[in-house]
């Protein structure tokens, strides 16, 4: 009995140690302008989790949707799609979301992304549970790559 009751705690402290789930880091958005229906969010995610696993979208207070896009180029035009099916994470490894690759878009925004502003968005997962992250808003220029100043715009979506 003893050993059986050890077995389960050494299984659940090793799955607790082998299975850190996913994790993520510096998540910021762009800051927005009155109006504008669409921001951006950006991050570093770390998937621990011990299988891989599919970033399907998420929630926020402040939009009515959360999906996952990507850039594509259109006939030479770069243009932003929703990721259909959402952006594989393989254990072990991770994905960078950010300007003018894969990124979170909040669709309906309820008001503007003030610089310097915190919000709650919650990621959702195919097979991890549901994982609430702090969004940092930093101002246009801020984490940006030289010549990528330009932000999300209504109606070029």
């Amino acid at each position: 009995m003893k050993k059986t009751g050890l077995a389960l705690l050494l299984a659940a402290v090793c799955q607790g140690v082998f299975a850190a789930g996913i994790e993520a880091d510096d998540v910021w958005a762009r800051a927005t302008v009155q109006g504008m229906s669409m921001g951006g969010v950006f991050m570093k995610l770390e998937n621990d989790s011990g299988r891989d696993d599919v970033l399907l979208g998420g929630s926020t207070p402040l939009a009515e949707r959360v999906e996952v896009h990507n850039h594509v180029n259109d006939n030479g035009v770069m243009r932003m799609r929703r990721v259909e099916g959402g952006l594989p994470l393989k254990n072990g490894a991770g994905a960078v979301l950010k300007p003018g690759s894969y990124h979170i878009m909040l669709m309906g925004l309820k008001q503007p992304l003030d610089a310097g502003q915190k919000f709650p968005l919650t990621l959702e997962f195919q097979t991890a549970q549901p994982k609430t992250v702090t969004v940092t808003v930093k101002a246009n220029h801020e984490g940006m790559p030289a010549g990528h100043q330009g932000g999300h715009q209504a109606g070029k979506h």
